[in-house]
């Protein structure tokens, strides 16, 4: 278009689009490709899973991710927030960060932020009006629009938001950058179809969509080619996948499919809800090899009347029973949960009831809350739980699946275990150990005995525990006591 026949607006976009050229391509010539993106996550493995397709699709538009050193020295040129909406504290986390991000902005000007994920979603105009520093607001449905929100903001100098109410394609369509090479997310649906009370996550997410059995497989087949050695499959209730198609039975059958892939080595899913459980996933669990023994299974109350206010379709009874049938075919699983304190109306007894279960389950870990409000939720209108008795419970609760915890890992010591290599914890270069995951997925630090083989990231180390803690598990064996100690690449 001729410059004579542009508005002002278009004219200063132009000059804008002009400048932002010259300085990509003194980007380009200093190795920072069309700018150094970072992406900071809040919420759940689906979120964690979301914040790879972001950055895949900001490399495939000439992103180059940030290392380490650019966060910590804020040499970044854009900054994506993927945020969670389920608690009130990831709502306060959000704009609080936000807030330090503007004074960011201010020292400078060139730095892009974007908000996108839940919140997002729920409060696109709240997040302008709020934080007006914020360039671009996309919405649960429209990752695959950031580049293009990105580059209108910087034409128009101006916020931009794209929220769509219904999904148009699955996010697993879009390029991922995975965050780990041997271990890959792979979502089967997304949204949800329940009506808890307490949750948020159909109006943010949508109603539930499966994705093709094959698609699925194929993408686990591209992981696996890319050097994956275990996938774990996503879902908001993932073992309901191909009830909108009318088969109960796809779920079980996906996870056969898993066993017949080659160089598959461990596949895992979550999160499954206890209505969904049948028997026939039990068996796939117990009958594929490479299916983990490893069950995250929310429960949220103990007390059946809780459960009905949360409207939770099962009770107590039908948990229990899995838990049970779990057990029985697979003696080795490790079984955890989530537990919600406070939900309102919860009395004492209720609670009581709670901690009975936490006894008879025994899990191995549990993510316990104090119940949040949402507004915008049934159980945000009810008569809510003082703060107070809330905090107490929350500790009486904590405090004893801690006490459980610590028992369960304690029965690892002596056992030898298969570790899928992921790298070096916090402390593990003080104590020259290497961390990975076990079958059932428990965390463990291994000590390479002196002489033996160093195992590098991807590779399996079977070994005896000798030692536990309430997260996780300790390897220090001496083969010369007769100690398992042995490398698999």
């Amino acid at each position: 278009m001729n410059e004579d026949m542009m508005t002002a607006e278009e004219r200063s976009g132009a000059v804008s689009t002009a400048v932002d050229g010259a300085a990509a391509q003194t980007a380009l010539r200093h190795g920072r490709g069309k700018g150094i993106y970072y992406v900071h996550t809040l919420g759940c493995q689906m979120n964690v899973h979301d914040s790879e397709r972001i950055a895949g699709v900001l490399e495939a538009d000439g992103y180059v991710k940030a290392d380490q050193e650019q966060i910590d020295n804020n040499d970044v040129d854009l900054i994506v927030m993927n945020t969670c909406a389920v608690r009130e504290n990831a709502s306060n986390r959000m704009y609080g960060t936000l807030g330090q991000w503007a004074e960011l902005k201010r020292e400078h000007p060139q730095l892009q932020i974007a908000v996108g994920g839940c919140m997002a979603q729920k409060d696109r105009q709240r997040i302008t009006q709020r934080a007006p520093w914020v360039d671009a607001v996309f919405g649960t449905k429209n990752i695959g629009s950031l580049t293009g929100l990105l580059d209108k903001a910087r034409m128009y100098n101006t916020s931009q938001v794209e929220v769509a109410a219904d999904l148009e394609y699955f996010p697993s369509q879009l390029p991922a950058a995975r965050v780990s090479r041997i271990s890959s997310w792979v979502a089967i649906s997304v949204g949800c179809n329940n009506t808890c009370t307490f949750c948020i996550v159909p109006s943010v997410r949508g109603r539930e969509r499966d994705r093709r059995p094959g698609d699925i497989l194929d993408e686990i087949q591209r992981c696996v080619d890319s050097g994956a050695k275990e996938v774990t499959l996503l879902g908001q209730n993932v073992n309901s996948y191909g009830y909108s198609m009318g088969d109960r039975y796809a779920f079980s059958r996906l996870l056969r499919a898993c066993g017949d892939i080659k160089g598959l080595e461990r596949v895992r899913f979550t999160s499954p809800h206890p209505a969904a459980f049948t028997d026939d996933v039990i068996a796939a669990m117990a009958e594929t090899p490479n299916v983990m023994h490893q069950l995250h299974m929310p429960l949220q109350s103990g007390s059946d009347r809780i459960l009905r206010a949360m409207r939770r379709s099962y009770r107590t009874s039908k948990f229990m029973g899995i838990v049970d049938r779990v057990r029985e075919a697979m003696p080795d699983a490790q079984i955890t949960t989530d537990i919600i304190v406070g939900f309102p109306g919860e009395t004492e007894e209720d609670f009581q009831q709670t901690l009975d279960i936490l006894g008879r389950a025994r899990f191995a870990g549990a993510y316990t809350f104090e119940y949040s409000p949402r507004p915008g939720t049934p159980a945000a209108l009810m008569e809510q739980i003082p703060a107070d008795v809330m905090r107490e419970r929350y500790t009486r609760l904590h405090d004893m699946q801690e006490s459980i915890t610590l028992e369960e890992m304690g029965k690892f010591v002596g056992r030898d275990v298969e570790v899928l290599i992921s790298g070096t914890g916090r402390k593990d270069s003080s104590t020259h150990r290497v961390t990975g995951r076990e079958r059932t997925g428990t965390l463990v630090h291994i000590g390479v005995p002196e002489g033996e083989q160093m195992p590098q990231v991807g590779d399996f180390v079977t070994c005896t525990v000798t030692g536990s803690a309430r997260h996780y598990i300790i390897s220090d064996p001496d083969v010369r006591s007769g100690h398992t100690y042995s490398v698999r690449r």
